[in-house]
């Protein structure tokens, strides 16, 4: 499904794909967008995905049955919709990891239907020998 762009008034992105940190002015115009500002093919292509969907990566923790290590960091494997970050750390806030895991390891598949799962960053879990 492609979505479409909906601006009205100009607005400002700057984009993070590359150290340019390039001010990327988008402008109403004649029913499309209007891009200024950018130095890169790279950053007019992340201007235009930022006004269609916004994506990001969710970096968080959650807790685990271990008085050791009471919490372990996680991050999703890939981008979800901005506008599911609340409700993907809401779910991940209910869940308790009761067997210890890796880096690398999923902790939840496919979580709140977006086809991307949270990994482990850790090897806090991991006992040592």
């Amino acid at each position: 499904m492609r979505d479409t762009i909906k601006l009205t008034q100009p607005k400002e992105i700057v984009c993070i794909v590359c150290p340019n940190g390039c001010r990327v002015l988008c402008e109403p115009s004649d029913g499309g967008v209007r891009y200024s500002g950018y130095q890169c093919k790279r950053g007019l292509a992340y201007a235009e995905a930022e006004l269609i969907r916004p994506m990001r990566t969710l970096t968080t923790s959650v807790k685990t049955a271990f008085a050791d290590a009471p919490v372990v960091s996680v991050r999703t494997a890939g981008e979800i919709e901005k506008s599911k970050l609340r409700e993907v750390a809401g779910e991940l806030g209910k869940l308790t990891l009761s067997k210890r895991v890796k880096i690398g390891d999923v902790v939840a598949q496919n979580v709140c239907g977006t086809g991307v799962d949270v990994v482990c960053t850790s090897d806090r879990l991991v006992q040592s020998l």
